[in-house]
Order: structure tokens, then C-alpha cells, then sequence
């Protein structure tokens, strides 16, 4: 077990001259499907080939199949429900096609509360 941890700390310090990826702050992050320099469709995950990559084989005489409507994408379409309480429940809906269920508290500083299953927000409607 020890053999792993001396190759990645013998590792480690070559990595400062690895060239880093830019990371995009959380705002300015491109949603929806985005094509690669080789015209391949990038999914939600990021995955992409390279042009000699042998996994590409799959996909020889036919384009990728990629779903466009990523969930990331919806929820944000969702507008934020406006409730009266300063406590609420989110189940996800649907019965047995939700999550459970859990409280979110709106009394916060945070102008709006989010669901960690679903994403769906809710905001204390002030009378």
C-alpha cells in the first residue's frame, strides 16, 4: 500500500509544470451541449476523444448521440416558488419518483432556499 503513495508524492512536484485548465467562476460556466474542435458533441460530463483515440470506433458512420436537455439547464429554467411559511418541505413531487423528504429553512441571510435533491428554489414570499 505504500507503493502508491511514494509514486504519487515522487509525482507530485512535476505537476507545477503541467500546463492547468482555466477554471470558469460558477456564473460564467457554459451551459448546454457545446461541439468539440472535431465536431464531436461534448456531453454534460465533458467527455470528448481525440482524434486517434481508439474509443472512437463505436461512433465510425454515425454522430454521438448527446442529450440536449441536461438537468442543470432545466432547473434553472424553473422559476423560484414564492411560499408564505418560513419553513417548507421539498419531496421532489411525484410520489414515489421524488426523494425524500427534506426541510429548508427560508429565514436565512441567503435571499432563497434550494432543494440539495432537485435543485428547485423557494423564496419567503414578505408580506
Amino acid at each position: 500500500m505504500a507503493a502508491p503513495g511514494a509514486t504519487f508524492r515522487r509525482l507530485l512536484p512535476l505537476s507545477r509544470w503541467l500546463p492547468s485548465r482555466p477554471v470558469l467562476p460558477a456564473a460564467a460556466r457554459a451551459y448546454g451541449v457545446r461541439a468539440s474542435g472535431t465536431g464531436e458533441l461534448v456531453t454534460h460530463t465533458g467527455q470528448v476523444y481525440e482524434e486517434g483515440d481508439y474509443r472512437r470506433v463505436r461512433f465510425v458512420g454515425r454522430q454521438k448521440e448527446v442529450n440536449k436537455n441536461f438537468a442543470i439547464d432545466l432547473i434553472a429554467e424553473q422559476p423560484v416558488s414564492e411560499v408564505e411559511s418560513r419553513v417548507i418541505s421539498c419531496d421532489g413531487g411525484g410520489g414515489a419518483l421524488g426523494h425524500p423528504k427534506v426541510y429548508i429553512n427560508l429565514d436565512k441571510d441567503t435571499k432563497t432556499g434550494t432543494c440539495g435533491y432537485c435543485g428547485l428554489q423557494f423564496k419567503q414570499k414578505h408580506h
